[in-house]
């Protein structure tokens, strides 16, 4: 059973909890999956294909989903599909909505070309737009993009509360939409460390979205294999906001 999360990132005891945890069912003889030590020092991020946790890919195409997180349909119009290799998502922010990827999918000044309701049965017709990336960091690994044309769209608002369970919307290698489903395993260091949450190539910059669909973190690296060892991570929201000079303390839900 997942260890239920605190409602927010600061958790000096949640590694030693865990740990603790796991050395219980070692000890009665059961498996345990080998997940990396969550306060490890961020690293600059890799293209890397051990993304995939566990033996099969776990997409649903968005338009076809009908699992928890009842309000899905609501929150994928806010996702994007940037220069064809990385994901980002229209969030709310005080100064105006602005698309959130990954620092790594881009530069600062770059003129992005962006697709929204790239979908297997869209709901919509396709948006094509073009925007400016007017943030840029490697650490955190974020990207701010302001669109030359903004979307019907609701934005996603940002949030520090975790919950047990955690969703990605994504562009998994440029593809249709799709949405995966994974564990809250633990945060550190600015960091969200989530387990069984599928990502390829192309998910970076995905929104990870808490049970009431909104965004959490930033997807940005991967460390899963497909023996189901390891855990993928991104930075938190809340580290996002104290690194930006667009985005506001107040841009943070409290919810």
């Amino acid at each position: 059973m997942a260890r239920q999360p605190p409602g927010s990132f600061m958790t000096p005891w949640g590694s030693i909890l865990a740990g603790t945890f796991l050395l219980g069912i070692v000890a009665c003889g059961d498996e345990v999956p080998a997940h990396p030590p969550v306060c490890a020092t961020a690293s600059r991020p890799e293209v890397s294909s051990l993304w995939q946790c566990g033996p099969a890919l776990e997409f649903i195409p968005v338009n076809s989903y009908q699992g928890e997180f009842a309000n899905i349909q609501e929150r994928e119009d806010a996702v994007v599909m940037i220069d064809g290799r990385c994901t980002g998502t229209l969030i709310a922010a005080s100064a105006g909505p602005v698309v959130l990827t990954a620092g790594h999918c881009v530069g600062l000044g770059d003129q992005a070309l962006l697709v929204f309701n790239f979908e297997d049965e869209p709901d919509g017709d396709p948006l094509l737009t073009e925007g400016t990336v007017i943030e840029q960091s490697l650490e955190p690994d974020y990207a701010l993009i302001a669109l030359d044309t903004l979307p019907a769209v609701k934005p996603v608002p940002l949030t520090t509360q975790a919950s047990e369970r955690l969703a990605i919307i994504q562009h998994p290698r440029g593809r249709p939409k799709v949405i995966t489903e994974g564990t809250y395993w633990d945060s550190c260091n600015q960091l969200v460390f989530y387990v069984g949450l599928d990502t390829l190539v192309g998910s970076s910059g995905a929104g990870v979205l808490n049970r009431q669909g909104y965004l959490l973190g930033l997807h940005t690296d991967g460390d899963c294999d497909e023996k189901g060892r390891g855990s993928n991570r991104g930075w938190t929201a809340e580290a996002i906001v104290e690194a930006s000079a667009y985005l506001r303390s107040t841009d943070i839900a409290e919810r």
